[in-house]
């Protein structure tokens, strides 16, 4: 919301600044709300030219004046947050994964060794997307559906063994749809028959990604799970 009064501001700023550039007048400073008033535009336009240098300021001179007068819109209403909250939450990922680079570039490197090496192990099957698992014990039920309703135990670590969450641990089994974790978590339980027991090793791009999420896991750490599917309960 703050975004876009600072577009609609912007906005603003250019038309007039294209409207004093055809007349040549520059309007002075007379009242405090003169000086407010032009002071609040030249706040927005740094702060406008600070989160958004690439803009195409011819367009968005068109764009606001054709949502002034709602005519030959290029962008319907509905689609016009979904415009500019993708662009900045692929420039925020851009920010975060340049830091994470370079906060946690030996941790990647580590991280990607233990699964290429992990993936040449005798048991360890590595699917499409880059989840490996391995069979503990097989089941003999049927296998949940992606909105199948189960109980599970599970046990997370990290490649180094430090435990960041289990149902074993506190003794009490786990039940929820089963497309509610994780990419690579939820991957590998479609795989499994009701009463397996397998070992997952996901990736961090099928895992958390480049997020902190606690001590534990770090940008790009790789989640080892094993999961006992106990239960489908509903399909």
């Amino acid at each position: 919301m703050r975004l876009l009064k600072c577009f609609t501001v912007f906005a603003v700023i250019i038309s007039l600044n294209s409207c004093q550039n055809s007349s040549g007048d520059v309007k002075s400073l007379e009242t405090e709300i003169d000086s407010v008033s032009y002071a609040l535009g030249m706040d927005m336009a740094y702060k406008i030219k600070q989160n958004f240098k690439y803009a195409d300021y011819n367009l968005f001179l068109q764009g606001f004046k054709n949502a002034a007068d709602s005519t030959n819109l290029l962008i319907e209403n509905k689609d016009i947050s979904v415009f500019i909250t993708r662009y900045f939450q692929k420039q925020l990922e851009k920010r975060q994964e340049a830091i994470a680079e370079k906060n946690f570039a030996e941790f990647k490197v580590a991280n990607e060794k233990f699964l290429e090496e992990n993936k040449k192990k005798e048991g360890v099957i590595t699917t499409k997307s880059g989840l490996q698992y391995k069979v503990i014990k097989e089941g003999t039920g049927k296998k949940p559906k992606p909105t199948s309703k189960i109980k599970i135990n599970y046990h997370g670590t990290n490649i180094n063994g430090d435990v960041f969450d289990s149902t074993v641990e506190r003794g009490t089994p786990y039940v929820s749809k089963a497309n509610v974790f994780v990419k690579g978590f939820n991957e590998g339980l479609l795989l499994m028959n009701e009463g397996a027991k397998y070992k997952f090793f996901i990736p961090y791009d099928l895992g958390y990604g480049i997020r902190q999420r606690s001590a534990i896991i770090k940008p790009y750490t790789t989640l080892v799970f094993e999961v006992e599917l106990l239960e489908i309960q509903e399909e």
